[in-house]
């Protein structure tokens, strides 16, 4: 029996509400009370909660959940490209999306554990898609929640075009942190990163952890599969595992930034760090038929 028939048939019961747009959103529950929400627009994850009801990612009081833009915070996906080039929109076009929901996907990866509270979404090329980046695709996204309240995201592209591509891809993680000035994050040490505020000029991380103290926008290069951010007055303590993400974008605007961005407040760069699992550097390629997958499993812990 595959796994996507054995969770099946003892999945916990999966609400989907509407938006005040309109919009589908799906919402994960587990057995201890911890939730995640999950909207159609996007395929975006835009909350994460606690058994306690504790919030763990950071939405903007700004953000603008009217496709086609994207919403700022969550966990937007950043799919066929990170940044901006071509005719493509900033950090492709998945993110604007309305994506469907997949019922019947094909069967996980093995090494993919089950869980009981999950949706499975497809996202395939639009004409208009197919303009800017003529390539055809199936994108699928599970979104699951453990029994810990561990926050899973496996994302599954298929090429089912007649010739290879290239894409890079991110999940623009939004953490919620109490000040900005108080978080540090390990697992980054020592290795290079692409700056994004020098012409992403390549440099080697000096410092034990990166702290805060000014705009940061950052690729780390070929880093471990573990990051931690340490949210020193909350005392706790995010924890990023990933698979087949190579790169680690590290971004916070800052207070200049955060003023010329319409769907951001001007103080909210203090309550927010993205950390993202990506692969930018080395864009990933897929012959015709090859699929490649991307995993990100997000926990939050006590810390001291």
């Amino acid at each position: 029996m595959n796994h996507s028939t054995a969770d099946r048939d003892q999945r916990a019961p999966v609400e989907v509400r509407k938006d005040k747009n309109g919009i589908d959103q799906v919402v994960l529950q587990n057995s201890r009370g911890a939730s995640a929400r999950v909207s159609l627009h996007g395929g975006q994850v835009l909350s994460w909660k606690t058994d306690r009801g504790e919030e763990l990612l950071f939405t903007s009081s700004k953000a603008i959940f009217k496709p086609p833009t994207a919403v700022r915070g969550g966990i937007p996906i950043c799919f066929p490209q990170f940044g901006k080039r071509g005719l493509l929109e900033q950090h492709g076009f998945a993110r604007n999306k309305i994506w469907l929901i997949d019922d019947n996907p094909p069967p996980l990866p093995t090494n993919y554990s089950p869980s009981k509270a999950y949706i499975d979404l497809l996202l395939k090329p639009s004409e208009e898609d197919l303009k800017a980046w003529p390539h055809s695709f199936e994108f699928r996204l599970r979104v699951s929640l453990t029994v810990d309240g561990h926050l899973n995201m496996l994302s599954r592209i298929r090429n089912i075009n007649g010739k290879p591509f290239s894409f890079s891809f991110a999940y623009h993680t939004y953490f919620a942190v109490s000040d900005i000035s108080e978080v540090r994050v390990e697992g980054l040490e020592t290795l290079d990163y692409l700056d994004n505020l020098c012409n992403r000029e390549r440099f080697t991380e000096q410092g034990d952890a990166l702290t805060f103290e000014s705009e940061v926008d950052r690729v780390y290069l070929s880093s471990s599969d573990a990051i931690a951010v340490f949210d020193h007055e909350k005392k706790r303590t995010f924890v990023i595992q990933k698979e087949g993400l190579p790169d680690v974008v590290v971004w916070n605007p800052w207070e200049k930034k955060s003023k010329s961005m319409a769907d951001f407040g001007d103080e909210e760069y203090k309550q927010m760090l993205c950390v993202d699992g990506a692969a930018i550097e080395k864009p990933i390629v897929l012959k015709p038929g090859e699929e490649w997958t991307g995993r990100l499993e997000l926990s939050v812990m006590p810390s001291i």
